[in-house]
Order: structure tokens, then sequence, then C-alpha cells
């Protein structure tokens, strides 16, 4: 198996930084460049909602610093010594802005964390790993928060 070029979407949350080991251990055994990828969601295009302009760049301007900087706070340690990291923060819709990274940038596997949600929590707010695992045009690892660790 030829790995080269791995993919880590991160939302901060508990389950994507369980997953974040798994993604820097692939990068260090295959030698490989991670990606470490934010999706800012694009409320307006997801709901078709006109938001009106009141400044919508500059939101968007400081929100796209503050994933940076999250980048930068959360995996600063993990990524310590890996030969090759590219942070990218993007507006969208996040499955859809997952597969388009992964599809664009040519990645082999996709290290993704999973909440387990189920019922009413999982209707109300899908299941970004579950879109991604159907439609990626790549391998996709899921790291989902052990039980005794789910709150």
């Amino acid at each position: 198996m030829k790995v080269e070029r791995i993919l880590f979407p991160t939302d901060f949350s508990e389950g994507a930084l369980q997953a974040l080991p798994y993604a820097v251990d692939l990068a260090k055994k295959y030698n490989a460049k991670l990606y470490v990828l934010h999706v800012i969601f694009d409320f307006a295009k997801a709901t078709g909602i006109h938001v009106p302009h009141m400044s919508h760049d500059e939101l968007y301007k400081d929100l796209n610093q503050w994933a940076m900087k999250e980048i930068d706070t959360c995996c600063i340690e993990a990524i310590r010594g890996l030969p090759e990291v590219e942070k990218v923060v993007v507006k969208g819709i996040p499955y859809e802005e997952i597969i388009k990274f992964s599809d664009k940038e040519k990645i082999d596997i996709i290290v993704i964390g999973t909440y387990g949600r189920s019922g009413i929590e999982r209707f109300i707010f899908g299941s970004i790993a579950e879109r991604v695992v159907r439609r990626a045009p790549c391998a996709v690892m899921t790291v989902r928060i052990p039980e005794h660790r789910r709150k």
C-alpha cells in the first residue's frame, strides 16, 4: 500500500482529537504529507437562506484566523517532527469540502473522528464521518471515542 498524502479533518472536538494520533502515526510510518483541514460551516450555503451582508467577509476572516490558531493549539505537539504538514481552513459544508479537498489533493487516506451519535441527536446533527465514508474518493479510517470516555 502506498500512502503519500493523509487528510485529518478536524472540528476541534474530542472525537476529532481522538483521531489525531492515528493520522500522525500513519504520516510517520509512511513518511507521508499530513493535511490538517478545518471547515468553517457556511450557514447560508447549507440552508439556502440569504444572510444580510453585515460584514460577512470580516466574520469569515476572523473565523479563519481563529481556526488557524486552534489548529496550532490542538495539533502542535502531535505534529512536531513530521516532515510535511499543511494546515488548511476552508468555508462550506464540512463533508462536501472534505470530499472536494480529498479529490483535489489526491489524498490516499482520510483519518476522521466520529461521535457515535444515535437516535434524535443523529437525526438533528447528521454524521459528517458517515457521509465522508460513503462519498470519499479514497480510503477512510474512522476513529471513535472509546465508550468509557463518552459523556
